[in-house]
């Protein structure tokens, strides 16, 4: 099972991917979320300048933030200054467009976004629709040496519901799922495999990674640490942001506490936020980045445990082995500045798996 790391920051965020290049990690997720982190195309851009092995990939796009001529060109150049690295991971945006307010992008609009991507990173002539108009568009100058048009470009979709999986399948695309827990992954396995299955596809020919967070504990060291809050915190307090929206727009995949007494004292601080038409701007700051000061006693060690990967480096190796078990084939760590030697005691943790 490979290791990769999911950088959700700023614009420094390329120097993790040289130092997990160094390490052996196999792939640089860069998060897409256009009122929270920095732009992801320019970071891999920058760090395909700076790297020569490790894989360079959106974690995950969202379609709605570019129009998919932009990205197929954005995604060639990539292709150009890191032929062979660059992935596109795409999703439906569920966190990126909830910072402003909005649902996820629809399903069947998603398969056109892709179809138009993948068709012009193939050098081919595709119709695509825009303000109403349907037009023939295509690559005008791909041998002229802007463009990388020669290195395949591979697809993740992250799919967490029945009709997203469906898509993977139908595209014959290959996935990328969040950890929640060890259950879930196998419920979400077993689900992906049959719409793999249903669509005529063998499922052993797809890639398939799990994204998690958290942090490998050594003696001494607790969920509740200032470390453990640093790595794991983040995805946690998702599941709180999440349930506060999830009659909305829908569930993250993030799991769920039920309507506890945290939960409602959670609730009764949401509805603080102003301006009451976009509490959405103060539940997202921070959002899978840093634990904000009024939520935190809410991210408690035992939620951390729940929610992420944080544990004695011995259970969180009979974790991996499971996750490899049921399928998986990469897991990638989400890393917060702080540490400088997480990415390191995460290596240390995959060598001995």
């Amino acid at each position: 099972m490979d290791i990769s790391v999911t950088i959700a920051q700023g614009s420094d965020g390329w120097e993790v991917a040289v130092r997990a290049e160094q390490l052996g990690y196999k792939t640089a997720w860069f998060e897409d979320s256009q009122m929270v982190a920095a732009d992801p195309v320019a970071m891999m851009a920058v760090a395909a300048m700076k790297t020569s092995k490790i894989n360079l990939a959106t974690g995950v796009l969202i379609p709605s933030n570019r129009i998919a001529p932009q990205t197929a060109n954005s995604f060639a150049t990539l292709n150009s200054l890191a032929p062979g690295r660059i992935m596109m991971g795409i999703g439906t945006g569920f966190s990126g467009r909830r910072a402003m307010g909005h649902g996820p992008v629809k399903v069947d609009d998603i398969r056109s976004y892709i179809e138009t991507i993948n068709g012009l990173l193939q050098g081919q002539i595709v119709e695509w629709d825009f303000e109403n108009k349907r037009r023939k568009i295509a690559f005008l100058h791909p041998d002229d040496g802007v463009i990388n048009l020669a290195d395949k470009v591979p697809t993740y979709i992250a799919a967490q519901g029945p009709r997203m999986r469906g898509l993977v399948a139908e595209l014959k695309t290959d996935w990328v799922n969040i950890h929640s827990s060890l259950g879930a992954a196998q419920s979400d396995m077993d689900d992906m495999e049959a719409a793999w299955r249903k669509a005529g596809n063998q499922p052993d020919a797809f890639n398939r990674a799990i994204v998690t967070a958290g942090l490998p504990l050594l003696d001494g060291e607790t969920a509740d640490c200032p470390k453990a809050i640093r790595q794991g915190g983040p995805l946690a307090a998702v599941v709180f942001h999440n349930m506060m929206e999830a009659e909305r727009h829908g569930s993250l995949g993030t799991g769920s506490l039920g309507e506890t007494e945290a939960v409602s004292k959670y609730r009764r601080l949401y509805e603080t936020y102003q301006p009451p038409d976009a509490r959405y701007l103060s539940l997202h700051r921070g959002h899978a980045l840093f634990v904000r000061e009024d939520e935190a006693e809410f991210v408690t060690g035992e939620l951390i445990r729940r929610a992420t990967m944080t544990a004695p480096v011995d259970e969180i190796r009979e974790r991996i082995q499971e996750l490899e078990r049921i399928g998986y084939d990469e897991l990638s760590v989400i890393i917060h500045p702080g540490d400088d030697d997480i990415l390191e005691r995460w290596a240390d943790v995959m060598e001995k798996v």
